[in-house]
This record gives structure tokens, sequence and C-alpha cells, in this order.
């Protein structure tokens, strides 16, 4: 995550540059080996070389993960194609989508709505914190309806993450022997 500068207060998702490059090397990768089956066959022709570069292209652009930042009172996200932005300081509702993957869907008072992959928020302290600020915000002027609750087991959850994650790396862990309970004695 980088701040834009130090006073726009912007911040990013920190891992949209490996996934992106993974998402550039993928789509090569495609390209390189369509090119070569097709030139090894003999039927590489101009048209051909033209077809596996524009399908190439296109796995390009469905594997690049969405470019998600915030700033103070608003949450983006950004597709190769669209940009979309929800107020979070006036967030009406919050639902998840299930499916092969799970999605938050914000909704705010002026109507824009966002789909934002909850692991990304989790990846991302700042984000999170960002995100956490303008919701906490929705529910002290009330414009947040439905989905408090949702948002509410969202942040226990990456909170339990975060502590698990600064116990591992202090080398503690919850489940060590010191913390199990004595055994009861025997006679």
């Amino acid at each position: 995550m980088r701040r834009s500068g130090p006073s726009s207060g912007t911040v990013g998702d920190r891992h949209w540059r490996g996934s992106a490059r993974l998402a550039g090397s993928c789509a090569l990768t495609f390209c390189g080996l369509s090119l070569l089956v097709d030139w090894g066959s003999g039927s590489l022709t101009p048209p051909r070389v033209l077809l596996w570069v524009s399908l190439s292209l296109a796995v390009a652009a469905v594997l690049l993960p969405q470019r998600v930042s915030a700033g103070p009172g608003w949450l983006a996200a950004r597709t190769p194609w669209h940009r979309y932005v929800v107020r979070t300081d006036a967030l009406a509702a919050v639902r998840q989508r299930e499916g092969a993957c799970s999605l938050l869907v914000l909704r705010d008072v002026y109507g824009h709505r966002l789909e934002l992959d909850p692991r990304i928020l989790a990846a991302n302290p700042l984000l999170w914190h960002e995100f956490d600020t303008g919701v906490r915000r929705s529910l002290e002027r009330g414009t947040l309806r439905a989905g408090a609750d949702l948002l509410d087991r969202l942040g226990h959850r990456i909170d339990e993450e975060s502590a698990r994650a600064v116990f591992r790396a202090s080398g503690l862990s919850t489940a060590s022997p010191s913390c199990t309970p004595p055994s009861p004695p025997t006679g």
C-alpha cells in the first residue's frame, strides 16, 4: 500500500502489482505457447497471429484484478473498463453475494454500487482502516440501514487474522503448551 502523497490520504491495494504481473505473465505465456504450437503445425499466418494476440489480450483483461483504493469517506475499484466509487461515509446497504467467490456488494445513498472481494480488505490494513472509518460515519449518520452486522463479523474476522499473524511473526502461538491449563492432580 502506498500513499499517493503526504496530503492526499489515498491508500491502495499493496498486492495489486504482483497480481497484475501474474495476469500479464499468464497472458504472455498463453500467447507464446499458442504461437509456438501454431508455428510448429505449419499453419501460422498473419491473421492467426492477430487472433492469438487478441485472445491473449482478452485473457489479460479477464485475469487483471480490480485496483482498489480508498481515501477519507470513499472506496474505489478500477477495472480495465470502468471505475466504481462508493461513499463509505454515506453507505446505505451492504450485503454479501455468495458464489464461487464471496463478494461484498456496497451501495451508497447516491445510488452508486461497488462489488469487492473482502480478502482485499483483510490483506490491506490501511484500506480496511479507511473503509471502517467511513462505515462508522455511516452508522453515526444513520444512513447504513442493512448490513452493519455483516461488516461487524467481517471486522472481527479481520482483527482475529491480524492478531494471529502478529503472534506468528513474533514467535508466539495461541496453541502453545504453556497456555493449556494444568491437569488436575490424580491422587
